[in-house]
């Protein structure tokens, strides 16, 4: 009995370390997705392109959302072969999508729209609804590097049925640029364009040595015309149409810490500029929206913004609205703290906000739902 007595305090002591280590671990355990979901602020994210999904593909980059007509998402994005190397870098890129019909919960097996012999890529792409015809018109940038590298056309493909099927490529450099740009840095801003009350279709062209200018097309995308005013300081850029009929260009500017922000009373013409120093950037792709909205009985527009908070780094993706079509923003709300980049926005058929955005330096990219009550404080639903 006094033996068993004399061990018992390093019996008791050792079943209290490891009582000790186990409560240790299992708080841990605990803890880690706590953290995570405080740092996505209880967000699902759905990854729906990487490079882990098929061994060839070094890295998917520069995504693209749109609702079709029916409600169905149709999510682009690059699939960049032999590296993630940008257009003029890679002979091998290929435009692929996923669609989703229950506001991205689900999405398709990848399937690739844009796919050249090798030494021919395709980039960049964006998307503008039609809603009149309900067509979906897809836009990309294209390079022979074999024949004629560093020269860059200008294309678009379009799909009648929801993004079921697609149309061969068109060439539409010669209608939205000028001859002497031949050998010019040009293209079309990823993301998406829009469609006007009035049914014109506006699109931007980044061309870094002779300004961003605005494209459109007056008969559902048969024809497209360049509007001649170049608009400085702007590298890669959105337009909205505000509810008095303006146009509000929303542009990304390199090395100033800031978004630049572009006002048009006259269709194009001239421009306004300036600095918002309110919406701080690493000079970065972002996105912006309109909501149709209801307020005192009258149908108006709020805009929706999604950018990376922060003035010199990739990261803190954050979304924010503004209810004076941009005069004041609200403040912004975090998506993702971690490293991100890209990003592209599209109302959902349930009235909820899709997001689909480039994620930890390019590994993942995902989508996200969010309600219109959180990114508002519940000022609308």
């Amino acid at each position: 009995m006094k033996g068993l007595k004399s061990s018992s305090p390093v019996k008791k002591k050792r079943t209290q370390r490891d009582y000790n280590m186990k409560f240790k671990l299992l708080a841990f355990l605990f803890l880690v997705p706590l953290s995570m979901q405080a740092q996505n602020n209880g967000l699902e994210f759905i990854n729906i392109f990487s490079s882990d999904m098929n061994e060839a593909v070094s890295c998917y980059r520069i995504p693209a959302l749109i609702t079709a007509k029916n409600g169905d998402l149709i999510a682009a994005i690059d699939e960049r072969i032999p590296s993630c190397g940008d257009l003029k870098w890679s002979n091998d890129i290929n435009i692929v999508i996923r669609r989703s019909k229950d506001n991205g919960k689900t999405w398709s097996k990848i399937e690739s729209i844009v796919d050249y012999p090798l030494g021919k890529s395709a980039s960049d792409p964006s998307f503008i609804l039609d809603q009149i015809t309900g067509d979906i018109i897809m836009f990309f940038n294209y390079m022979d590097l074999n024949s004629e590298k560093d020269v860059y056309y200008l294309k678009m493909t379009k799909s009648s049925d929801n993004g079921a099927s697609w149309s061969s490529p068109v060439d539409i450099t010669s209608q939205i640029t000028k001859s002497e740009w031949k050998n010019d840095f040009k293209f079309i801003t990823s993301g998406r364009g829009i469609q006007t009350r009035n049914g014109t279709l506006l699109h931007t062209l980044v061309n870094l040595a002779n300004g961003l200018h605005v494209f459109g097309s007056d008969d559902h995308g048969e024809n497209w015309y360049l509007i001649d005013s170049p608009i400085h300081p702007a590298d890669e850029s959105k337009i909205v149409e505000l509810n008095d009929g303006s146009w509000m260009i929303n542009s990304r500017v390199n090395n100033l810490g800031t978004r630049f922000v572009h006002i048009s009373n006259d269709k194009g013409k001239t421009w306004a500029s300036k600095a918002e120093a309110e919406l701080i950037d690493p000079s970065c792709n972002a996105s912006i929206i309109q909501y149709p909205v209801a307020s005192n009985g009258i149908d108006r527009n709020i805009l929706l913004f999604a950018n990376l908070n922060n003035s010199s780094s990739r990261e803190n993706l954050s979304i924010r609205a503004s209810y004076d079509d941009g005069k004041t923003w609200t403040a912004p709300k975090t998506v993702y703290a971690g490293k991100s980049a890209y990003s592209s926005l599209s109302i959902l058929k349930d009235g909820s906000v899709g997001l689909f955005f480039e994620k930890d330096n390019y590994k993942e990219n995902v989508f996200v739902r969010i309600s219109l009550d959180w990114i508002t404080d519940g000022r609308y639903k």
